[in-house]
C-alpha cells in the first residue's frame, strides 16, 4: 500500500510538472514580451514565474502569468492587453480571453506559418526547364517504347506465323503416311531460324510426332501452364505463357487439315524475352540521352537565367537608390533587347526625377510647399487661373527698420532680416498658411488659399500671436518691434504676371485692408478687423481700440488688439 501511495504522489507530481512545463513555455513568451516593452523588470518576471509555479503546486491548476503580474501589482491589465494586441495583432478585451486559441487562428496552420522560400529567377528557370525536359522526354520515351514493343511483338508474331504455315503446309503428306523421319527433318530445318525456340507436330491423338527436342518425340503432348493473352487469328491460336525457368514464350498453334479431316496440330514457340531485352536497351539509351539533354538544358537555362536575372537585380538596386533620393544612379547595361531599353528608360527616368527634384527644391523657395505640391501634382490644370476665395490675410513688418538699416552695416541688416523671415515663414507654414511674398521688411501670409481650411481665420490669428512671442524670444529690439495686421474676406487668387515671370498671389480689398491694419499696429501688436473678431470672439481676448480712418474707406472702421487666445489641440495639424 505504501508503494501505491508513492506511485500516486509521483504520478501527480509528474503530471503537475508536465502541465507547468507546457504552461511555462507559453507564458514565458508573454513574460519576455512584457519585459521587452518595459512593462515589468527581469526581477519581477522571475518573481511572477516563481509565484505561478507555487500556485500550480498548491492548487493543481495553471494561473496565467498575466493575471499573476496584475495580482502582484507589477502592471495594469489594460496595459498588458494592449501590448499583446499590438504584438500579435489580436483584439482581446481581457487576460481571461483564450489567447492561445486566438494565436492559433491568427498564425494559421503549420504549413501556412512556414516562410516561403525566396527563389532567384535563374533557379526558377532552371527548375522549369528541367521539369519540361523530364516531362517531355519521359512522355516521348513511353510512347516510343510502347510503339517499339508493339512492332517487335508484331514482328515476332509474323515470324512465328511464317514458320507455322510452313510446317502445316509441308506436314500433311508425311503425317498421313506416318513418316516420322520426314516430319523431324522438316522440323530440324526450321530449328535454325533465329528467335524460334521450339516447333512440334502432334497427331490427332495428341502424340508428339516431331519436335526440335528429340527427347519429346513419341511422348504425349502436355498442355501449357500460366497461359495469358489468348487470341485467335483465323485457324491460328496465339497465347503467351511462362516456363518454370522464367522465360516468356509466345506459342502459335494451327491444326493440320487435309480434305476436311483433322490430322493433328503444329505448335511453334517464339521467345518474347528478346523483346524485353531490346526494350531495356532502348530504355537505357533513352535515359542516357535524357541525362545529357537535361544537363545541357540545365547549363543553358542557368546561363540565360543569370543573363536575365542580373539586369533585373541591377534594376532592383537602382530602384532602391532612387527610393533613397539618389536620382543620379545609373544602370549600365549594354544590351540590344527589351532589358537594355528598360535600363535606358530607367536612366532617363532618374534624370528627369533629378531635374524635377532640383526644380522642386529651388522653386519651393519661391512659393509655399502647398502651392508647389499642387503645381507638381497637376501641372497642366487651370487651377492657377483667377478665382474668388475666402481667405485671411496676415501682414507683418518691422517698425523702425529704415533707421536701423541706415545705422548698421549691410551684413547686420541682412542677418537680422533673414532671421525675421525665417521665424515668420516657419510659424505661418506651421499653421497651414503660405508665404505669398516678402515686401522689403514686410511679410504677406495667406490662410485659406490655395488649400481651403474652415478655420483659416483662427489659424491666422494664432500664427500672428505666435509670431509675436517667437520674435520677442530672440531678445533683439528690432525683432520685438514687429506690427501685425489681420483681415479676412473675399480675395482673387491666381497666377498673375507675364510670360517671362509669373507669380501666384492674392489681390483685392481684403488684402489692402490687412495692409492698412498692419500700418496702424504698434511695436509687438496684432490688430484685427471686426470681421475677424466676430468669427472667433468666443476664443480670444481683445482690447477694443477707437475706430480709425483708413485710406480707401469712407467711414471709420473698428479695430481690435488681440491680447490672447484660448489653447486648443489639433490646430497645428499641418506642422
Amino acid at each position: 500500500m505504501k508503494f501505491s501511495y508513492i506511485q500516486i504522489i509521483t504520478g501527480f507530481l509528474a503530471g503537475v510538472k508536465k502541465k507547468f512545463s507546457k504552461a511555462a513555455n507559453e507564458d514565458l513568451v508573454i513574460g519576455q514580451l512584457l519585459r521587452k516593452n518595459n512593462i515589468i523588470s527581469q526581477n519581477q518576471l522571475e518573481t511572477a514565474l516563481a509565484f505561478q509555479k507555487k500556485k500550480l503546486y498548491q492548487e493543481g491548476k495553471v494561473v496565467r502569468l498575466g493575471l499573476i503580474i496584475v495580482e502582484l501589482g507589477y502592471a495594469d491589465e489594460p496595459d498588458i492587453v494592449e501590448i499583446i494586441n499590438q504584438n500579435y495583432k489580436l483584439s482581446i478585451n481581457s487576460l481571461s480571453d483564450n489567447i492561445k486559441e486566438l494565436l492559433k487562428i491568427r498564425r494559421g496552420t503549420f504549413i501556412e506559418s512556414l516562410p516561403r522560400p525566396h527563389l532567384p529567377i535563374w533557379l526558377k528557370l532552371s527548375l522549369i526547364t528541367m521539369l519540361i525536359i523530364i516531362t517531355t522526354m519521359f512522355s516521348l520515351s513511353i510512347i516510343i517504347l510502347n510503339k517499339q514493343e508493339e512492332r517487335l511483338y508484331d514482328h515476332t508474331l509474323k515470324l512465328g506465323m511464317v514458320s507455322l504455315n510452313y510446317f502445316v503446309n509441308n506436314a500433311r503428306i508425311p503425317l498421313l503416311d506416318d513418316d516420322i523421319l520426314r516430319l523431324n527433318t522438316l522440323i530440324k530445318e526450321a530449328a535454325t531460324v533465329d528467335g524460334l525456340l521450339y516447333a512440334g507436330i502432334v497427331d490427332q491423338h495428341e502424340k508428339i510426332m516431331a519436335h526440335t527436342n528429340i527427347n519429346k518425340i513419341g511422348g504425349q503432348f502436355q498442355q501449357f501452364k500460366n497461359v495469358t493473352k489468348i487470341s485467335q487469328q483465323g485457324e491460328v491460336t496465339c497465347f503467351n505463357y511462362t516456363l518454370a525457368s522464367g522465360k516468356h514464350i509466345l506459342n502459335l498453334c494451327r491444326p493440320i487439315i487435309f480434305d476436311g479431316k483433322n490430322l493433328g496440330k503444329v505448335h511453334v514457340g517464339v521467345s518474347l524475352d528478346f523483346i524485353t531485352e531490346q526494350i531495356h536497351k532502348e530504355r537505357t539509351f533513352i535515359i542516357i540521352v535524357i541525362f545529357f539533354v537535361l544537363l545541357l538544358g540545365l547549363v543553358v537555362s542557368i546561363i540565360f537565367g543569370l543573363r536575365f536575372s542580373s539586369p533585373i537585380t541591377r534594376l532592383l538596386e537602382a530602384t532602391a537608390q532612387i527610393g533613397k533620393g539618389n536620382y543620379q544612379h545609373k544602370v549600365l547595361l549594354k544590351r540590344k533587347d527589351e532589358l537594355g531599353n528598360l535600363a535606358a528608360a530607367f536612366n532617363q527616368m532618374g534624370e528627369e526625377l533629378w531635374k524635377n527634384a532640383l526644380t522642386q527644391k529651388s522653386f519651393g523657395k519661391y512659393v509655399g510647399p502647398e502651392v508647389l505640391e499642387m503645381i507638381m501634382a497637376n501641372p497642366e490644370t487651370t487651377w492657377l487661373k483667377g478665382k474668388k476665395n475666402e481667405a485671411t490675410i496676415l501682414f507683418a513688418d518691422i517698425r523702425g527698420f529704415t533707421s536701423f538699416s541706415n545705422e548698421n552695416s549691410p551684413e547686420a541688416v541682412v542677418q537680422v532680416l533673414n532671421q525675421y523671415f525665417e521665424i515668420a515663414s516657419r510659424i505661418i507654414l506651421r499653421y497651414g498658411g503660405y508665404i505669398d511674398k516678402f515686401i522689403g521688411d514686410a511679410v504677406l501670409g495667406v490662410f485659406g488659399v490655395p488649400v481651403y481650411r474652415q478655420d483659416h481665420v483662427e489659424r491666422a490669428v494664432r500664427a500672428g500671436l505666435d509670431l509675436e512671442k517667437g520674435l520677442k524670444r530672440e531678445n533683439h529690439p528690432l525683432l520685438a518691434s514687429v506690427g501685425i495686421g489681420i483681415h479676412t474676406g473675399v480675395v482673387v487668387s491666381g497666377n498673375i504676371g507675364s510670360q517671362i515671370k509669373m507669380e501666384y498671389t492674392v489681390i483685392g480689398d481684403c488684402v489692402n485692408l490687412a495692409s492698412r491694419l498692419n500700418g496702424l499696429a504698434g511695436k509687438g501688436e496684432t490688430l484685427i478687423s471686426k470681421t475677424v473678431y466676430r468669427q472667433i470672439k468666443d476664443i480670444i481676448t481683445v482690447e477694443v481700440l477707437s475706430p480709425r480712418i483708413i485710406k480707401g474707406q469712407s467711414d471709420k472702421i473698428p479695430v481690435y488688439k488681440v491680447l490672447s487666445i484660448q489653447e486648443r489641440a489639433n490646430v497645428q495639424a499641418d506642422s
